[in-house]
């Protein structure tokens, strides 16, 4: 299709989400166990996605280069061909959606497979959306499949000849082996991987900004986002004050069916999950953190957590956790502020809270 046509169709998608976003928000919160607040905005968000995704259909645009020889030398611009699409469960609207909306407005079509979790809200659904607005037959596909066959499922995504291109988000662990067979294909890889994000809070910090920033980057979710706040690193000039603040705000969140407002902690995805969260707060709990709040669970509901006496040493601090739990660590200058943030095999994002 020409370009103009392509982006009028992923600007219909957009408006068919838009109309239908209810029932995203339903299979959200019953597959995921979103936050009812959090679905409101991943739907809305997404509608943005494929607004985006329909003006990058004007700006594939080539080039002429600078020729020794008086010869016309162009750069044109082509689909790869097949792009397929491995999505997590966290944010399955917006990582799917972020994940082809691009690629499908360029040319290309589109063999998504949302997670096991999340096969509605982050594929069946996004494929009936695709199919109202008009996007023709074939051009997108959706495969699900049990936790039994993702391995034999994600290798056929990577490894059959028609695929060109992969676009994965997840886990650092199965990021590295998509990355590692996409490249020994030679085909283009694009990862997004985990993070044990630090937020540095320095000792001229707005303390009620950053008690906001923290509490919202710590447990938003469950602290199940990829560029959650997994380590606090307050400087400790302002930890006294910092901590009491952050530890009462924290005791605020209230913990339930999260299709109600008031509940914004809902369930963690899955029992493999929660035991693992269980098992580092245990971990830093034995080799000598305090809990200040939170640290128990009911089902797969785990009390937003706010640990101090963490040490380098503890896996909380090393390993992405994925959950809601806050570890907080004092530091007494910036420069070790930086050290501690730097000690860490991740690399997704950070912040920090100053007035310089």
């Amino acid at each position: 299709l020409p370009h103009s046509e392509r982006a009028r169709l992923l600007s219909k998608v957009a408006d068919v989400l838009a109309a239908r976003a209810k029932e995203f928000q339903d299979a959200l919160v019953d597959e995921g166990g979103s936050w009812i607040g959090k679905t409101m905005f991943e739907t809305g968000y997404s509608v943005g996605v494929y607004r985006a995704a329909a003006a990058a259909a004007y700006q594939v645009t080539g080039e002429i280069l600078p020729s020794d020889h008086g010869k016309l030398s162009l750069v044109v611009r082509e689909p790869l061909g097949v792009v397929s699409v491995i999505s997590p469960w966290n944010f399955p609207l917006i990582l799917s959606s972020r994940g082809f909306a691009t690629a499908l407005a360029v040319g290309n079509a589109i063999v998504l497979k949302p997670s096991e979790e999340t096969p509605v809200a982050g594929g069946l659904l996004i494929a009936e959306i695709l199919e109202e607005a008009g996007i023709p037959k074939g051009v997108f596909n959706v495969v699900t499949c049990s936790r039994n066959n993702v391995g034999e499922v994600g290798d056929e995504l990577i490894s059959n000849p028609a695929v060109r291109g992969i676009s994965f988000t997840g886990s650092t662990a199965v990021g590295q082996q998509v990355a590692a067979k996409a490249g020994g294909l030679l085909k283009k890889c694009c990862v997004e991987l985990g993070g044990k994000d630090a937020l540095i809070v320095l000792d001229d910090a707005d303390i009620e900004h950053a008690v906001n920033a923290a509490t919202f980057g710590s447990f938003m979710h469950q602290g199940q986002i990829c560029m959650s706040v997994e380590r606090v690193i307050v400087h400790e000039a302002v930890a006294d004050e910092f901590i009491a603040k952050f530890v009462a705000n924290t005791k605020k969140l209230k913990v339930g069916n999260p299709r109600e407002m008031a509940n914004c902690i809902g369930p963690i995805i899955n029992q493999k999950q929660l035991d693992k969260i269980r098992e580092q707060v245990d971990d830093a709990v034995a080799k000598g953190a305090k809990v200040l709040c939170g640290g128990k669970h009911q089902g797969l509901f785990f009390e937003p957590t706010v640990l101090t006496n963490v040490t380098r040493d503890m896996k909380i601090m090393r390993d992405e956790t994925f959950g809601p739990v806050a570890p907080v660590i004092t530091v007494g200058s910036v420069d070790e502020a930086i050290d501690v943030a730097n000690e860490s095999e991740y690399g997704l994002s950070a912040g920090i809270i100053t007035r310089n």
